[in-house]
């Protein structure tokens, strides 16, 4: 919809276009971008808005514009052969295509005239043109090895070696913890927090393993650097600090400089894991930082009926961070004789600390810069938090980057459970609320004859199948549902999708699952995703969520599946477990043990939200005031006083009353 506009005759993928490019013989040129992609919008400036290189895209190819976060599946795809052919990726994403949609030639951005050592994007329609008319049989030949090679990573991992309950399963254990905390410690960014070398992600997933490893086993290294990390994050330029929020990366090491877009999945995982360590640690930084992300995507990023939408621009006024960024004399202006302290914790100055403007953040603990400048913690709180209201204040009467408002299935499962993680840890009714509401809207919204079935919701209408994360995401998204409310038809709602999944993305062979739906047929191949990136594998959620259904359903055949994907793929995640972080988080819980606690009888919500605030990621919780046909609620008392019963493989302890003893129990 953004180039909408363009003098290039783009069109969307489908049948129209691909019959297009049969019957003219003309090669198809895919470009692939996101709405919020600043890269993207520097390219259509640049070349896609020039009459003159339109009219040549015109004449010579099949221009197709996809986007990336409505049609991932063609994404991973084409961004598999450019990493191929050019040994990087990222968007834009222009893959040069065969009249049968096979890739021969690609790249990321091209500059409109030759630079940063990349030829102009002129040069290469030039040269793609002329290649496809005189090298025609060498590209085709090209482009068939590129989908053999494609095709074949799905088999990277797994063979035909599911687990039977018969079988010896491969031994999950505490050495293996230990070599993949040692394997992320390796690259610890002990200085500034987080993991490697600018430009830097969040790896939310990775401090969840160090979190529970350290929590664990005692590790005090893993938990010291899970914390150090998420406070560097928390006061750097990459969070928004007067609306609450994280950009996508920062583009150096220190957190200062972000790319400025603001994610929804980024957002929701951000606070799945300040959960984590406000459960661990009591600490109020992570509750406060919990409510202003999710604050903002409540005030900012709700559509009206309830979904949530994707994303929200880097760029406003054509600049990047235009939105974002301070002149010191500006806050002047707006706060008078405060500014001074608050431009000084800000790291505030009249050159500025990014292209002559100001990034706010937090370099000097609070103590410190209590002590230095001579003022109380509470004054400076209290300075602190006016401040941002009023800046924020003004900053909301600038032109706002643009909203991509579409709503995606997997992002928005995502959500519920960070809103079930919040509910859970800070004991608020108001996100368990939310996080029903969204539930509810996804399934009306995204179902077809009572099952969900569509990836994107947008003006009404939703469209696109449903991917294996969208799925995989939603599963998830119950079964925390179920723990927050006690509401059994959640669980069955989870049943009832993974027997969808396993009917539908199953790769028969090695157990893993496709990314695609089996009738899905306007794709070259299909692939296994298996790698934890910005989000969560497919593969590694479906290995979660068969883990803990097996147990509430009692299918052992589904327990035996997820060893089976977890066994497959476990060499990988010990030795690179910075790319199989969720992987990992698996693992931990399968060597320290699975809890199963049960809470039954009348009044039992303060037991459960006593429960809930506590740091065990290793539980499989079900609460109930009668008895239902679920395993772990057979043979139960319900009829008296709340009973907390803590039990392994079914082997329950005597029950007992309140959340100390329940402690104890779990404890021992």
């Amino acid at each position: 919809m953004q180039h909408a506009h363009n003098p290039v005759q783009w069109y969307p993928w489908g049948e129209e276009a691909l019959g297009k490019a049969k019957e003219s013989g003309k090669p198809i040129l895919v470009s692939i971008g996101y709405a919020a992609c600043h890269w993207c919008h520097v390219m259509e400036r640049e070349s896609f808005e020039d009459e003159e290189v339109a009219a040549y895209m015109n004449e010579h190819f099949i221009n197709i514009k996809i986007d990336r976060e409505e049609r991932p599946d063609l994404d991973h795809i084409y961004m598999d052969a450019v990493q191929a052919i050019a040994g990087n990726g990222g968007w834009p994403l222009n893959v040069f295509l065969t009249p049968d949609a096979k890739p021969f030639y690609g790249g990321t951005y091209f500059p409109p005239q030759k630079a940063y050592n990349r030829p102009s994007w002129k040069d290469v329609l030039m040269n793609i043109s002329n290649a496809w008319q005189n090298r025609k049989e060498e590209l085709m030949q090209q482009a068939d090895n590129l989908v053999e090679h494609i095709s074949s990573a799905g088999n990277l991992f797994g063979k035909n070696t599911i687990v039977t309950a018969d079988d010896s399963l491969p031994l999950l254990n505490k050495e293996q913890c230990n070599t993949i905390a040692e394997n992320i410690l390796k690259v610890a960014d002990t200085i500034y927090g987080g993991f490697g070398a600018a430009p830097k992600f969040p790896q939310t997933f990775t401090i969840q393993y160090l979190l529970a490893y350290g929590y664990f086993f005692k590790k005090e290294k893993a938990l010291q650097h899970a914390e150090f990390s998420l406070q560097q994050m928390l006061n750097g330029g990459i969070y928004d600090h007067l609306a609450g929020g994280l950009a996508r990366y920062s583009t150096d090491s220190q957190w200062l400089a972000p790319h400025f877009e603001k994610m929804l999945y980024d957002n929701a995982l951000l606070v799945n894991v300040l959960a984590d360590a406000f459960q661990i640690t009591n600490n109020k930084i992570y509750a406060d930082a919990i409510h202003k992300t999710l604050g903002f995507f409540t005030n900012e990023m709700k559509h009206p009926e309830g979904g949530f939408f994707a994303a929200m621009d880097a760029d406003s006024e054509g600049e990047e961070g235009k939105f974002y960024v301070w002149d010191k004399k500006e806050i002047d202006a707006i706060l008078g004789e405060d500014s001074e302290i608050y431009c000084k914790w800000f790291g505030v100055s009249e050159k500025g600390n990014w292209e002559g403007k100001n990034i706010l953040h937090i370099s000097t603990a609070t103590a410190i810069f209590s002590a230095e400048n001579n003022i109380s913690i509470e004054v400076l709180h209290a300075l602190i938090k006016s401040g941002n209201e009023k800046l924020l204040k003004q900053r909301i009467k600038r032109p706002a980057p643009s909203t991509d408002d579409k709503i995606i299935l997997g992002w928005n499962a995502l959500l519920i459970t960070a809103f079930c993680k919040a509910a859970a840890a800070l004991g608020d009714e108001n996100y368990k609320n939310e996080a029903i509401s969204l539930f509810d809207f996804v399934a009306k919204k995204f179902s077809r004859e009572g099952m969900i079935s569509f990836h994107t919701y947008k003006n009404n209408e939703a469209k696109h199948p449903a991917f294996l994360d969208d799925y995989a995401y939603m599963i998830q998204a119950c079964i925390q549902l179920q723990e927050i409310t006690g509401n059994q038809e959640y669980l069955l709602e989870a049943k009832k999708l993974t027997a969808y999944v396993l009917d539908n993305f199953e790769n028969k062979t090695t157990g893993f699952f496709y990314y695609t739906h089996q009738h899905q047929s306007d794709i070259i191949t299909r692939k296994v995703e298996f790698y934890d990136g910005a989000i969560p594998s497919g593969n590694s959620i479906m290995a979660e969520n068969l883990f803990y259904l097996s147990v509430i359903f009692d299918e052992k055949e589904w327990h035996s599946r997820a060893m089976n994907l977890l066994s497959n793929i476990l060499g990988a995640v010990v030795k690179y477990p910075s790319s199989f972080a969720v992987w990992a988080g698996s693992l931990l819980k399968q060597a320290v043990g699975i809890n199963e606690i049960v809470i039954t009888g009348k009044n039992i919500e303060k037991e459960r939200s006593g429960l809930l605030r506590e740091y065990i990621p290793n539980k499989i919780l079900q609460s109930s005031a009668a008895e239902r046909e679920f395993p772990l609620l057979k043979h139960k008392s319900f009829s008296g006083t709340a009973l907390i019963y803590v039990c392994r493989n079914y082997q329950c302890q005597a029950p007992v009353i309140n959340i100390n003893e329940a402690k104890m129990l779990l404890k021992n």
